[in-house]
């Protein structure tokens, strides 16, 4: 199986117990850890509910980050750049995010998948609240 960044809204779920908790139980006895990225850590804690803080760190620390430096943050710009040019606006942290998974030839699991037309991005859809 290819490594797996996730992104914010599989994170969500898994925080909250929804089926995507499963997935990813059943993904870590056998699978290397998922990966996330610095993005996705601002956006679980600027969404945090207040008894959730003990969850959000053992789930976090049960996950490898990606760094995100220069490579990715070129690689996110120029594909907001080149969608714009086409009409449509992509939002600076779904290309971080894509990027961070690009850069670790990682596939990336979400619940939005239409957020990531990147056409170097492999998409799971992990269908959110689902």
């Amino acid at each position: 199986m290819p490594r797996l960044v996730l992104d914010t809204t599989v994170l969500i779920d898994v925080l909250r117990g929804r089926p995507a908790a499963r997935r990813l139980a059943g993904l870590a006895r056998t699978h290397e850890p998922p990966l996330i990225c610095a993005i996705n850590i601002e956006e679980v804690w600027r969404g945090a509910r207040p008894d959730e803080h003990e969850a959000i760190d053992r789930l976090l620390a049960s996950l490898r980050v990606v760094p995100l430096g220069e490579r990715e943050g070129a690689r996110a710009g120029s594909w907001r750049r080149e969608h714009a040019l086409r009409g449509t606006t992509l939002s600076q942290a779904d290309c971080l995010v894509a990027a961070a998974a690009v850069s670790a030839s990682a596939h990336l699991a979400t619940g939005n998948p239409r957020d990531f037309p990147m056409d170097a991005l492999v998409v799971e859809h992990w269908p959110a609240g689902a």
